[in-house]
C-alpha cells in the first residue's frame, strides 16, 4: 500500500509504503500510484493503550473484546493491554488461556496482563506470553484483587525473576479517610454527593503506596510502572523512584469540579482530584515528566453507575477518546503534536519492549492512524463504539481519526470496520 502526501507529527511531508504488515520506505516521494493520498492530513503511528478492561470472560454485558476493539479502533488504538480483573482473573494458565481464547476476536494487537491473588499461580502465568504483572493491586477495585505487603512483595520478587515489568494499582487502603463514610451521600446517580468517593480515597494514599512500591521493587531490580498516577504527589514518587507511570486521559482534563455534572459516572480508582492537582498533573504531562497517558478503560452500564456513590462500581471508558481529545490539544497548541506521538506510541513502545511499534520508520508494523486536524467534532457517548455507550467527556471537543492500520491493514475507515476480526491480529508479550 501507498500512502502519499502525510504530514508527520514533525511536520515532515512524506509518502509511506507498507509491505507485509510493515513500513517498507519513507521518502519525501515514493514512486507509484497512491493508494490513499492523505492530502496533508497528520499521519500518526497508532496508539498504544497500556492499560484496558475489556471485561471478558465474565461481564460481557459491559463490554467484549470485539466492542472494545472497536472503539479502540475507532480512536486511532492499535494495541490494548487487558488487565487481570475479569471473572474468572487472569491468575493461572486456564485464566489466561480462556482470555486469550476470546481476545482473538479483537480488531486490534493485544497484550494480556497477569493478575496477583492468593491463589494466583505464578508458575502457569509465567509460562504463558504475559505482557507484564498486574495490574497488581495494592488495595481493592472492580474484582477485589487487593492483596497485602506479603504477597506484593513475593510478587515482585517472582517477576523480576522473569525480568518481566510490574504494573502497580498504587493506594495504600490504610490511609483513606473512614469517617467520610458518615457524611451525607444524598442520591443516586447525578444527584449523589460523588465528591465524597474523592474525599474517601485520598491523594496521600497514592503517594505512600508509589513510594511502597518503589522500595519493594528495590530490593529486587523488578522494573516498576505506576498506572494511573492521579496526583503531582504520586508523579514526583515515581519518577524519584525511577518508576515509569502513566496518567489516564480522565485524570488529566476531569477534577472534583467535574463531579457535581458527572455525579457517580465520575467515580474511578483513584477518584478524581482538585483542580490544583489537576493542573500540575497535566503540566507534568505536557513538560515530559510524565511517560505516557493510558485510558483505565473501564466500562460499566448506565444502569450499573446510576447507584449510590458507596454502591455505584468504579470505572469510566476512555479508549476511543484518548488520541482525539489529545490532538485537540495539539491543535490548541497546548501540547506538540510530536509529544501526542510520544505520550501514546513512542515511549509505551520503549517503556514494555514492543521494539517494532510506536515509530514511523522503516522495518516498523505499518500501525498508522490518519487524521484531518484541521477541525473537531463534539464527543457523543452514543456515537461511540464500546458497549457502555456514554463517556464522561461528552460534549467536549476531539480530532477523531479518519483511518486505522495495523500492520498494513485497514480496520477502521471512516465510520467501517475491516471484514473480521482476528484475522490479522498478534497477541505480544512484553519485555
Amino acid at each position: 500500500m501507498l500512502i502519499t502526501n502525510a504530514l508527520l507529527p514533525d511536520d515532515r511531508e512524506v509518502d509511506v509504503r507498507t509491505e507485509n504488515g510493515r513500513i517498507a520506505a519513507l521518502e519525501p516521494s515514493l514512486d507509484g500510484s497512491a493508494d490513499i493520498d492523505a492530502d496533508g492530513k497528520r499521519l500518526f503511528p497508532g496508539a498504544i493503550d497500556v492499560h484496558v478492561h475489556f471485561r471478558q470472560p465474565g461481564y460481557s454485558h459491559k463490554e467484549t473484546w470485539e466492542t472494545g476493539s472497536k472503539s479502540a479502533a475507532a480512536g486511532g488504538v492499535t494495541t490494548v493491554v487487558d488487565q487481570p480483573n475479569t471473572d474468572p482473573p487472569t491468575i493461572d494458565g486456564e485464566g489466561f488461556d480462556r482470555k486469550a481464547e476470546l481476545a482473538a476476536a479483537s480488531y486490534v494487537d493485544y497484550g494480556i496482563n497477569g493478575g496477583v491473588t492468593a491463589d494466583w499461580t505464578p508458575e502457569e502465568l509465567f509460562d504463558r506470553p504475559l505482557f507484564a504483572l498486574g495490574e497488581v493491586f495494592l488495595a481493592d477495585s472492580t474484582g477485589d484483587m487487593g492483596i497485602d505487603a506479603d504477597l506484593f512483595a513475593e510478587a515482585v520478587e517472582q517477576a523480576g525473576e522473569r525480568d518481566t515489568t510490574v504494573t502497580v494499582h498504587a493506594e495504600d487502603a490504610t490511609l483513606f479517610d473512614e469517617s467520610v463514610q458518615e457524611m451525607p451521600a444524598n442520591g443516586t446517580g447525578p444527584d449523589a454527593n460523588a465528591d465524597l468517593w474523592s474525599a474517601f480515597r485520598t491523594a496521600e494514599a497514592e503517594e505512600a503506596a508509589v513510594e511502597r512500591a518503589i522500595e519493594v521493587a528495590g530490593d529486587t531490580g523488578t522494573d516498576v510502572h505506576i498506572a494511573h498516577t492521579s496526583t503531582p504527589e504520586g508523579i514526583e514518587a515515581a519518577v524519584d523512584g525511577g518508576a515509569t507511570c502513566e496518567v489516564t486521559t480522565h485524570h488529566l482534563f476531569l477534577s472534583r469540579e467535574d463531579l457535581d455534572d458527572l455525579g457517580t459516572h465520575g467515580r474511578m480508582n483513584p477518584p478524581l482530584r482538585d483542580e490544583e492537582r489537576r493542573r500540575d498533573v497535566y503540566e507534568a504531562v505536557a513538560d515530559g515528566t510524565v511517560d505516557m497517558i493510558a485510558t483505565d478503560h473501564a466500562p460499566h452500564t448506565r444502569d450499573e453507575k446510576d447507584a449510590g456513590i458507596w454502591d455505584a462500581p468504579s470505572g469510566v471508558p476512555g479508549v476511543e477518546t484518548m488520541l482525539p481529545l489529545l490532538l485537540e490539544e495539539a491543535r490548541q497548541d497546548r501540547f506538540s503534536y510530536e509529544r501526542v506521538r510520544d505520550l501514546i506510541a513512542a515511549t509505551p513502545a520503549e517503556t514494555f519492549g514492543l521494539s517494532r511499534k510506536g515509530r514511523i520508520e522503516e522495518g516498523y508494523d505499518a500501525d498508522l492512524v490518519l487524521v484531518d486536524t484541521s477541525e473537531a467534532t463534539e464527543i457523543d457517548g452514543e456515537m461511540l463504539h464500546s458497549k457502555c455507550t456514554w463517556t464522561p467527556f461528552e460534549g467536549r471537543p476531539g480530532v477523531f481519526p479518519e483511518l486505522t492500520m495495523v500492520r498494513g491493514e485497514v480496520v477502521y475507515r471512516d465510520g467501517d470496520f475491516g471484514d473480521a476480526a482476528g484475522e490479522n491480529v498478534r497477541e505480544l508479550d512484553g519485555q
